[in-house]
């Protein structure tokens, strides 16, 4: 039910920032996708359960939901009913073995973004998704960014201040990226964590505010007042004026 291209290659991309969801209860396959996922940098969360599947889509948000329809539990179009019942935004994908017209109008009409039959290649899920992501939120998720003299462009991924380019690691740019978009809004460590890391990812309490302290130097090496605010006891807040509580 899942291949590789020929020549064992997906197509490359870059994920950091996005968080994803995979519901698929055929164990080959949700390794293969959440494995060639997470080499494109997405924080993935992972289940072959539909209650448990469920719980995550509904509890959390996504930008792309991966989602099977048959499922032990709950089935795949009642978890797709239940995202759309709660106005959740999630892209959602339905791949299924279901190849006929009927099965796909009754998946897209059901509020499913695409549909995808088994078997396929990983390289054309990864594409779908970006095209998806794309065009997501009527493009908004392209625009640019801008807060004072800091501009962001999600399309080509490039980050400036002024006349100044930053470079930035992934997670850097995920976070300020994730930032700028709740700018003058107090956003928490948990809603950071949450963006740029999945449920499975092992790494230390702090890491939130390593980044942001390695952010907050990279930003003020070329100039400018402070622009990411330490709120304590609730997390950060990125405004031009030079302000924290």
């Amino acid at each position: 039910w899942f291949r590789l291209d020929d020549d064992g290659s997906t197509a490359t991309t870059l994920g950091e920032g996005v968080r994803l969801l995979l519901i698929e209860d055929y164990a080959p396959i949700r390794m293969a996708v959440a494995q060639a996922l997470r080499e494109e940098h997405y924080a993935v969360d992972v289940t072959g359960d539909g209650e448990e599947g469920l719980w995550y889509a509904t509890s959390n948000d996504y930008d792309c939901v991966v989602l099977d329809l048959m499922l032990p539990g709950i089935d795949g179009q009642a978890i797709l009913r239940a995202i759309r019942d709660r106005d959740h935004q999630s892209v959602v994908i339905i791949t299924s073995a279901r190849d006929t017209v009927e099965d796909r109008v009754t998946g897209l009409d059901a509020g499913a973004d695409d549909y995808l039959i088994k078997p396929f290649a990983v390289a054309e899920l990864l594409a779908r998704i970006r095209a998806l992501l794309r065009r997501g939120d009527s493009g908004s998720r392209q625009a640019v960014l801008r807060e004072g003299d800091l501009v962001l462009d999600p399309a080509v991924r490039q980050v400036r201040r002024g006349d100044q380019p930053l470079h930035l690691g992934p997670r850097e740019y995920a976070l300020l990226e994730f930032l700028l978009r709740r700018r003058g809004t107090v956003v928490t460590r948990e809603q950071m964590w949450e963006h740029a890391y999945d449920f499975q990812a092992d790494i230390s309490s702090n890491v939130v505010d390593v980044i942001i302290a390695r952010l907050r130097r990279k930003l003020q090496a070329v100039g400018g007042s402070p622009l990411i605010h330490t709120c304590r006891g609730h997390g950060y807040r990125l405004a031009a004026e030079a302000e924290s509580t």
